[in-house]
């Protein structure tokens, strides 16, 4: 069962959270986040939209599309390349959606799962294309590197405790073994 603590909410930004829906992305086991319409149903509430209804099985996988998608375009970001066109051509579909539809005041309550897709996608478009783009970092751990906000400028590790603790862990190992061959 997912709880809201399972979910990712510090990542700078709900479009981003959405890639922390998966965790471990690129390890051996990915952690699936919203593997059930409900979980999907309960984590699109949780960052605001409250949509309309269940989410049904072609729902949740136009939502896990959409982030896989996301993903795409993120870490195409960080590397400084240009994303799969079929990834950024599904993101700007959804962004052309009914974005304008979403707003109905400060209880975002009632929305169709097309608003909330398109809002999604928006504030991705608009992340990517702006200053903030610049602020992208990737997580350093291999079998994470989700792709996160860092006004900091000095992050290696996403806020996951556990991957800033693997990291300083194997950066220490790799300082004493240099020392003592020296």
């Amino acid at each position: 069962m997912t709880t809201e603590t399972d979910f990712r909410f510090d990542g700078g930004a709900t479009w981003l959270n959405l890639l922390a829906t998966q965790g471990q992305s690129f390890g051996t086991r990915p952690v699936e986040r919203i593997g059930t319409p409900e979980a999907g149903h309960r984590w699109l509430g949780l960052v605001g939209f409250g949509v309309d209804g269940e989410l049904s099985a072609d729902d949740l996988d136009r939502l896990v599309r959409l982030r896989e998608s996301l993903r795409e375009l993120a870490m195409a970001a960080v590397a400084g390349r240009e994303p799969a066109p079929d990834d950024l051509a599904q993101v700007r579909g959804h962004a052309s959606g009914s974005a304008g539809a979403l707003w109905s005041g400060p209880a975002q309550a009632g929305v169709t799962l097309d608003a909330a897709l398109a809002a999604i996608a928006v504030q991705a478009l608009v992340m990517l294309q702006g200053p903030d783009r610049e602020l992208l970092r990737q997580c350093a751990e291999v079998d994470c590197r989700w792709v996160f906000l860092d006004t900091s400028g000095r992050r290696h590790w996403c806020p996951s405790p556990a991957c800033a603790s693997r990291g300083r862990v194997r950066a220490h190992r790799a300082r004493q073994g240099g020392s003592r061959a020296g």
